[in-house]
């Protein structure tokens, strides 16, 4: 009896908890801020999860984009750290490459990395570097050769578009020339359509599943030069691995722990994280209405349409992945401020 009784009032918490979550999103708007401008990679799939993710909240709250590009999606990400009520109203798309900011000490970065509130992330992302292809280079070792280092666009040290050719020079010897403050990616694609950059490291899923990518991709307008996965992404079948490269021109270990560093970011893919402090009952129904969102079949077919794979990490593990990865020792740090210029 005392048994079927604590049941019950289990049972009748359990209900009661999730009847005030729905009371509490019911008739709300909730935005999510994103650190890019408007038709960025990152701002297309917040877009998406805007209209896919009500219908999975009790409640069915209304979802809107709100764009906050800056600094590779640092300002964003303070916004939604210490700005924005911990209520679980408002979320944040931002590029995971800031935490290396936090890990640098750099002022700006008002945030802690391990304290965000993670929701989620539809895939591990690696990436690719490309060049455009009327420039002499066929292969990146190539670029040992050039008499000018080429031009590369990025938004920000904290972006994909910064470390990845920072880190590249920093293994096989090269210069590139680096060029930022880019409002955001689609900035840097017109960039290299006139001709003031050359080049760009971006997340592989970011380059074909927008627009200029996957015209650029068919047409040949530009060479891809190398990618960051352990393994050859299925799109980019004749383009080396970064530990290909690594292997052929026998890279010392130092330098491949800190290749690992660098390409962490990778590992969150595209998160969508929270305000930290939310309650811990909210933070569990997010966490599962945006995990349903992504096996639902309209969100899974708009993807595919794009070319987005989902193969996503949930809100825990990246929780764990983000208190992991903004430890790091010191040795490990100073290297990290080589190769980002501090």
């Amino acid at each position: 009896m005392m048994r079927t009784r604590l049941l019950l009032l289990f049972l009748f918490a359990l209900h009661a908890s999730v009847e005030a979550q729905s009371d509490f999103f019911k008739g709300k708007q909730m935005k999510i801020v994103v650190g890019a401008s408007a038709g960025a990679a990152s701002d297309l799939y917040a877009r998406l999860v805007a209209n896919h993710l009500p219908k999975q909240i009790p409640g069915k709250p209304e979802i809107i984009v709100q764009n906050m590009p800056g600094g590779g999606s640092i300002t964003a990400a303070n916004y939604v750290y210490s700005v924005a009520k911990p209520d679980g109203l408002t979320l944040g798309a931002v590029t995971s490459p800031i935490y290396f900011a936090q890990l640098l000490g750099r002022k700006e970065a008002q945030f802690d990395w391990a304290k965000f509130t993670w929701i989620g992330t539809p895939e591990e992302n690696d990436e690719l570097f490309f060049i455009k292809s009327d420039l002499p280079f066929k292969t990146l070792l190539e670029l040992r050769k050039a008499s000018d280092a080429p031009r590369c666009g990025a938004s920000g040290v904290g972006s994909t578009g910064y470390y990845i050719p920072k880190l590249l020079e920093e293994l096989f010897g090269f210069k590139l020339n680096m060029v930022t403050g880019y409002p955001g990616a689609a900035d840097v694609d017109l960039a290299v359509e006139k001709n003031e950059v050359h080049c760009r490291g971006t997340t592989i899923s970011a380059f074909f599943g927008r627009e200029p990518g996957k015209s650029w991709a068919k047409n040949g307008y530009v060479r891809f030069l190398v990618q960051t996965g352990d393994k050859r992404n299925h799109r980019l079948p004749d383009t080396p691995t970064i530990w290909e490269l690594m292997d052929q021109e026998k890279v010392a270990e130092a330098k491949r722990r800190l290749a690992r560093v660098i390409l962490g970011p990778g590992a969150f893919g595209r998160p969508i994280l929270a305000t930290p402090g939310i309650p811990a009952d909210r933070v569990k129904l997010l966490r599962e209405a945006y995990s349903k969102m992504l096996k639902d079949p309209e969100f899974a077919a708009e993807a595919n349409k794009r070319q987005w794979e989902i193969n996503p990490v949930s809100g825990e593990k990246l929780e764990a992945l983000a208190k992991d990865v903004i430890h790091q020792p010191p040795d490990v740090i100073e290297r990290m401020k080589k190769i980002l210029g501090e």
